[in-house]
């Protein structure tokens, strides 16, 4: 059973592309207060903003840190996380060190995660581990992470930034986003308290259904109008139905 609020619930509407300016993250937040989604995430320096943008609503401003790629410092990570938060974000989504995630420098990786979710839990505020599972090989390498992100007890560990572009053999760049095996396995490797997000290439209603039905309980998503424009169309205005 689910409904049309249920489904906008899950939805964390990205507003991270590098071309937008102002103006399409003010009129994004003004969808997101529309569909009563549960929360935008934006590019930092707009935090401030958004949480203007959205008074009055129950949407959460939310961000990022380490992004895309999840190179900076532990100092430096921490750092944008106090200033997020001081902005008024009420949500984190941090992406891990994937040279680190690589080399298996595990001590490092849960230092790193365990010092971002200290300054998050201090502020009651949720931490979402980013992944980027395009840019990891092996199914050991999400295992691990999974494993250090429950045992830091981490509120979400998550797929993908959306931008983790891996360069095929024809020199062109493409990202396969959040797959059934990974969402599959992160499930079954995370405590039960650990949450599941999936971003990248959650366009459809139909998507977001079948995320769901794998235990996903946030997506991160640019098509958030398309897909419940369409549960609407589909489940009507019930409070529940069956899909």
């Amino acid at each position: 059973m689910c409904s049309v609020k249920e489904l906008a619930k899950m939805i964390d509407h990205s507003l991270l592309h590098p071309t937008m300016t102002d103006e399409i993250m003010q009129r994004e937040c003004d969808v997101a207060k529309k569909y009563d989604v549960a929360s935008v995430c934006i590019k930092p320096y707009a935090v401030k903003d958004a949480v203007k943008w959205l008074e009055g609503s129950n949407v959460l401003v939310d961000t990022v840190i380490g992004f895309p790629h999840g190179s900076s410092t532990i100092d430096i990570k921490m750092l944008e996380t106090e200033k997020a938060l001081a902005d008024g974000a009420g949500e984190i989504d941090m992406v891990v060190n994937i040279g680190k995630v690589l080399q298996e420098d595990w001590p490092y990786i849960e230092k790193e995660i365990s010092a971002i979710n200290k300054v998050t839990v201090k502020n009651s505020v949720i931490l979402k581990v980013i992944f980027e599972n395009d840019y990891l090989p092996e199914d050991k390498f999400k295992i691990k992470l999974c494993e250090i992100c429950s045992d830091v007890k981490v509120a979400f560990v998550k797929t993908s930034t959306g931008y983790g572009f891996v360069k095929g053999k024809d020199g062109k760049y493409s990202y396969t986003g959040a797959t059934e095996h990974d969402l599959k396995l992160m499930r079954k490797h995370s405590a039960p308290e650990v949450q599941i997000k999936a971003a990248g290439c959650v366009r459809t209603l139909d998507d977001l259904l079948k995320v769901r039905s794998l235990g996903v309980t946030r997506v991160g998503a640019t098509a958030t109008v398309t897909m419940l424009e369409d549960a609407k169309k589909r489940f009507g205005d019930k409070s529940s139905s069956n899909y």
